[in-house]
């Protein structure tokens, strides 16, 4: 009897070559199409309702999901996890803006909706797996189940993954995991998929292309203020604080003369923006303390080395994890980092083997605390 695998169809060339994968090694493979932002009460864009071919891009995903499950002749459902979104991710990501923090709402996505929700809705079916199209490798080999890095190490997207569950991780499949990019569109174009060439989805997961700053503007009240040197000096406005990331350089509307304008800081009780010029050695750390670790692969020791990703697609860092307790850890890198921020995912890896990941909380200069 064939396993039964219920696939993650985002309208994207990714997903729908992760249907043929599985259908070539043998699954009976069905389709979801997740509905995760209500875009006539949440802000979005909607297009022109007198152009019917201006829709909103989440229902021309959907029609593009509907096309490749009837070219490659898979059912294809539409679940509503609008609900769940807006109290697991969005409100998250907003407490997190309002704390002056850089969220990343696309780990929690993964955690929350895409391996939660959809897992949930896909065992109500009977589902053996169920598979997303993302860049990450999984083997599952009796009752261990071990998260890997994608092949394509342009496309990795284990960073994103760093918060599942080992129960999440062994339910899960991810079929071009051990394929490049260029091999994903060669099969689309293969199969003369109607998606083959469309491009791949940027920004982040529910705001999409949009300008970030004008849809934050819509949840959180602005509070304007000076941006001002480490020596105190105001060399400009800011739109409030919230709305700008550690090492930021566009959209900062600092003018004249010399290297570029980078956010270096923030100072929240005074509502200052803290910038400097060129490569500032106040954006650099070599330690930080990371909390809210979910591992993997539990630590066998209270001191260890590994690698770390600080940030999505950033170079490995060689790092010491000194584990403070089972969610708290200090990470110690003699190669100097920069731009490590307060809420954005630590990522650690043994090789090509994803250990766990936390919550960057405090960054340090030796024993300076960095004003992140």
């Amino acid at each position: 009897m064939k396993k039964k695998v219920i696939v993650g169809l985002s309208g994207g060339v990714d997903s729908a070559v992760s249907v043929i994968l599985l259908q070539e090694q043998g699954y009976e493979v069905e389709g979801m199409f997740m509905r995760n932002w209500d875009s006539s009460i949440n802000g979005d864009i909607l297009g022109n309702p007198n152009n019917p071919n201006d829709v909103c891009p989440q229902e021309k995903d959907y029609m593009d999901a509907l096309d490749v499950a009837k070219q490659l002749n898979i059912p294809l459902h539409r679940c509503d996890f609008v609900q769940e979104y807006w109290d697991r991710v969005f409100q998250y990501f907003l407490d997190e803006y309002n704390k002056n923090r850089t969220p990343n709402p696309d780990i929690l996505c993964n955690k929350e909706i895409k391996f939660k929700s959809f897992l949930e809705k896909a065992n109500e079916m009977g589902c053996d797996y169920i598979a997303m199209g993302h860049y990450a490798r999984v083997i599952h080999d009796n009752n261990q189940h071990t998260l890997l890095k994608g092949i394509d190490q342009n496309k990795d997207q284990s960073y994103f993954l760093c918060q599942l569950s080992e129960k999440q991780v062994a339910k899960a499949l991810f079929p071009v995991g051990n394929l490049y990019k260029t091999e994903v569109r060669d099969i689309a174009r293969k199969y003369h998929l109607s998606i083959a060439e469309k491009k791949d989805s940027t920004g982040v997961c529910f705001i999409g292309e949009r300008n970030f700053k004008l849809f934050l503007k819509n949840y959180i009240m602005s509070k304007p203020g000076n941006m001002c040197t480490l020596s105190g000096e105001v060399v400009g406005k800011h739109d409030g604080i919230m709305y700008y990331t550690i090492g930021q350089r566009h959209g900062l509307g600092i003018g004249g003369p010399g290297d570029a304008w980078f956010v270096i800081g923030k100072i929240p009780n005074e509502n200052i923006l803290l910038v400097g010029q060129g490569d500032e050695e106040y954006l650099y750390s070599n330690r930080c303390i990371v909390k809210d670790v979910n591992w993997l692969k539990i630590p066998s020791n209270e001191s260890f080395t590994c690698n770390t990703k600080f940030r999505y697609r950033q170079k490995d860092i060689p790092v010491v994890i000194n584990v403070i307790d089972l969610n708290t850890v200090e990470v110690v890198y003699k190669q100097k980092a920069r731009a490590v921020t307060p809420g954005q995912a630590a990522v650690f890896y043994q090789e090509d083997i994803v250990l766990g990941g936390g919550t960057i909380d405090e960054v340090f200069m030796n024993e300076e605390k960095r004003k992140y």
